[in-house]
């Protein structure tokens, strides 16, 4: 998980960067991240797992390098969204401020961009890292046709306890995780929740600001300042570094910006005509236009569950993180917290739901639902809590010198300021749902099997029977149904937080 985290967040300087930094490289890169983030994981195992076992045939390399890569998928797609869009919404005036102190576009980055960008960062790694533990649980124990891998790990022990349906297995490994979770809080991401305090952009410092035992150790160790001496050496001898442009700096700019943009887009439209062309030769031959009329039908369903859990999981976590945030000795308390129900495996539950449903004589269509937004709704509270921590103390004592209480300060005050973090959560929330419904609209236990109404109980029947063409179809109308979302609402929404939401 940890290397995961460190290949999540390589991508996330990169490719975030490169999304909000090039406004044309955007318009193709921040769509895909769409689609990547509703692709289902299982989906990326099943592709790459031949090709990670190629890599070191005999051996459990590969098999590693397969998990590894998975819980990279299940990581990255949050923590870049974060990024793009605290990238977005850099105040201008410390842009300026760079420019006018001679700045590269380099050291402009790690010097401002990057450290205003760190805090919500920070809170979506914490979210990335708990939400990794499910999909540890489905890719330590991996099975390509007749061959099953169980890799050494908490995932394999649960994979195994459920199919023997062995309850103090799981409680034994819910334990476990929760020990864990508390261990890397306390020297992984407190540490870093109190050290990235230094980057907030008050002029005076919060009242309570938070603290870390482990960060006093680190600061003291004299092991540490060796070992990062070299590198902090070398990035401050890169930002005085200008790579030479050998012309094309100047050459570019004798282009005109139009000429550009007609090419840029028209290449992504033959591109676009291209993959529509194989599309239709393939489900020309595989498919008929009643089983579109179904999928499209169904991922309707799917999305008004989708649209209305992610409404409740908002009006019920976005008060509570402000609550949360506003206290930053509550915030201590709930964040280890936090991160253990965002890792707790939700299929542990999908037992008991299938209990109470038979039961109690429920709608599997209604009752099922709430099991979609279960480990995704975690992504609204950390935002949430992370926009409500970077408010300025400014802004806090202005509020009050003014008088301005209750709906006027959410309007006026915290709504505003929070809207931007909140945005990054709902969308990486909503993103999550529509993955997570593969699995929660169809649930089983023992020899009891509930299914609710949705493209995700469609993608799960056609996969367990081996129909490969209305996988594909059930995926591509998945992962359409989540673009066309994010582009007409979620989009719109980071453009708002971009231009009139600044802190300018």
């Amino acid at each position: 998980m940890l290397l995961a985290m460190a290949v999540s967040l390589a991508f996330t300087f990169s490719y975030a960067t490169w999304a909000a930094k090039n406004p044309r490289a955007g318009t193709l890169l921040v769509p895909l991240l769409d689609i990547l983030q509703s692709v289902p994981i299982l989906s990326f195992l099943s592709v790459t797992i031949v090709w990670f076992l190629s890599l070191s045939p005999g051996r459990v390399l590969g098999a590693e390098l397969a998990c590894v890569f998975t819980i990279f998928t299940g990581q990255a797609w949050n923590m870049a969204f974060s990024f793009y869009q605290s990238l977005r919404t850099v105040p201008e005036e410390l842009t300026e401020a760079g420019r006018m102190f001679g700045l590269s576009a380099w050291a402009r980055f790690w010097r401002i961009e990057a450290p205003f960008a760190t805090p919500p960062l920070i809170w979506n790694m914490m979210m990335s890292m708990s939400g990794g533990w499910f999909f540890v649980t489905v890719s330590e124990a991996i099975s390509v046709g007749n061959t099953n891998i169980a890799l050494p790990g908490i995932g394999s022990w649960i994979a195994v306890a459920i199919a023997h349906k062995n309850l103090p297995a799981i409680f034994e490994a819910i334990f476990a995780m929760l020990v864990v979770i508390l261990i890397y809080d306390q020297l992984l991401f407190r540490p870093l929740v109190a050290w990235a305090d230094r980057f907030r952009i008050d002029s005076e410092q919060s009242e309570d600001q938070p603290e870390s035992w482990a960060l006093n150790v680190y600061r003291r160790s004299r092991l540490l300042d060796v070992l990062t001496t070299p590198f902090e050496q070398m990035m401050r001898w890169s930002y005085h570094w200008h790579p030479p442009s050998f012309g094309l700096r100047a050459a570019t700019r004798e282009v005109d910006s139009r000429i550009a943009d007609i090419l840029w887009y028209l290449l992504l439209g033959l591109l676009g005509l291209y993959g529509a062309f194989r599309i239709y030769g393939f489900a020309h031959a595989n498919l008929h236009w009643s089983d579109l009329g179904t999928a499209v039908g169904l991922g309707v369903i799917t999305m008004l569950r989708v649209m209305i859990l992610i409404a409740i999981a908002s009006a019920v976590w976005t008060p509570i993180g402000v609550y949360v945030g506003l206290r930053p000795s509550l915030t201590r308390l709930v964040q280890p917290v936090a991160q253990f129900l965002a890792a707790f495996p939700n299929n542990l539950l999908f037992p008991l739901a299938v209990s109470l449903i038979v039961l109690w004589d429920l709608n599997p269509d209604i009752w099922l639902s709430p099991l979609i937004v279960l480990g995704t709704q975690w992504y609204i509270l950390f935002n949430v809590i992370a926009g409500t921590t970077a408010l300025s103390v400014e802004l806090r004592l202005a509020a009050q010198n003014f008088a301005v209480r209750r709906l006027l300060w959410w309007r006026r005050v915290i709504l505003p300021a929070i809207f931007p973090a909140y945005v990054t959560g709902a969308v990486t929330a909503a993103g999550g749902s529509w993955n997570a419904s593969i699995v929660a609209e169809t649930v089983q236990w023992g020899d009891t099997t509930l299914t609710a109404t949705g493209i995700g109980a469609y993608i799960a029947r056609t996969t367990a029977a081996g129909d490969g063409a209305r996988i594909a179809l059930g995926i591509a109308v998945l992962c359409l149904y989540v673009l066309a979302f994010n582009r007409l609402l979620w989009r719109r929404l980071y453009n708002l937080a971009a231009e009139r939401l600044r802190l300018d």
